[in-house]
């Protein structure tokens, strides 16, 4: 199979106009440093190097900004639909209901991790107003259950044990 060339396209690169971009808040050892004005091209530094260090590492990524993919479409010599990935959907199409499936305890947990990373970083987002997926529904067993605080106040699903 042959690769496809792609030209160059003139999109205004992110340099040039930067984009708005919505600042999370970072852990205690992180800061935002900014190569452009108050609140343009923002980076991730360590809140922990001294002034100088900063200035000089702030000072270098100036020089090399063009170096930094701001957006998808600052790649160059990349084409799009290697990167994006298109979910095609027809109005009419039917909802397959499909049963969840069940992993191993230690396999869940790993996966529930991983799952919460990319949340955080924002790679992934909940929809929750999509008919394409299920909401969850919490249903009492049998024997009922009762919800308490742990030692860091998160609430617990807990059993009751009768006989």
């Amino acid at each position: 199979k042959e690769l496809k060339v792609c030209e160059a396209k003139t999109d205004k690169s992110s340099v040039d106009e930067p984009p708005e971009v919505e600042l999370k808040d970072l852990p205690p050892h992180l800061e935002y440093a900014f190569l452009e004005g108050d609140n343009k091209l923002p980076v991730i530094i360590a809140k922990e190097l001294e002034d100088e260090d900063k200035s000089a590492l702030k000072k270098v990524l100036k020089s090399h900004k063009r170096a930094i993919a701001w957006k998808l479409s600052d790649i160059q010599g990349i084409n799009p639909e290697f990167f994006t990935h298109k979910i095609l959907i027809e109005e009419d199409y039917k909802l397959a209901v499909q049963h969840q499936r069940r992993v191993n305890p230690k396999i869940h947990d790993v996966i529930k991790k991983e799952v919460e990373k990319l949340l955080d970083v924002g790679l992934i987002y909940p929809i929750f107003d999509s008919p394409w997926v299920s909401p969850v529904h919490c249903v009492t067993k049998k024997g009922g259950f009762t919800i308490v605080d742990n030692e860091e106040n998160e609430l617990i699903p807990t059993r009751l044990v009768t006989g």
